[in-house]
């Protein structure tokens, strides 16, 4: 038996639109990481971007659980003396980018700092709401809340 391996040109590439309304970010970046990379195909190859176009939507709109929108701190230094900042998830989701929750939680779920990741994520495409201007792909619905009843938060 031969192992098959993907070449470039053989890759198809799908457009999948996922609605991020209610749906937990944790749970969430994983599946799009892994349609990002191809995993979920039988022709993947670790070395070649054969996964998917990905599209989503309501972004702003994504939970945690537990006490994770107060208590997860981000720290960053302004490289002058005491010029330590912080912001807490609430503040990133209530501010003026809240999709760069979602795209920095599927970033750190890639390859560490690869051309192939850097790549890879260019297939990503996160909005804010409703509106996206990708209808002319004609992407295919993914029902994520349906996959698995822990995806999707009942309040």
């Amino acid at each position: 038996m031969k192992t098959y391996v993907q070449k470039p040109a053989d890759v198809e590439k799908k457009w999948i639109l996922i609605d991020a309304e209610d749906l937990i970010v944790g749970r969430l970046a994983s599946i799009i990481a892994k349609r990002l990379r191809g995993k979920h195909l039988p022709t993947y190859t670790p070395n070649v971007d054969g996964g998917d176009n990905i599209v989503v939507i309501n972004a702003e709109k994504v939970v945690f659980t537990g006490n994770k929108m107060t208590g997860k701190k981000f720290y960053w230094h302004t490289g002058y003396p005491g010029g330590i900042k912080e912001r807490t998830m609430e503040n990133i989701l209530g501010g003026k980018h809240p999709e760069r929750v979602l795209v920095k939680a599927v970033e750190r779920m890639l390859p560490k700092e690869s051309p192939l990741a850097r790549q890879q994520m260019t297939n990503l495409k996160v909005y804010a709401g409703t509106e996206h201007p990708h209808e002319a792909q004609q992407p295919e619905m993914l029902d994520v809340a349906a996959m698995n009843p822990k995806n999707k938060r009942i309040a």
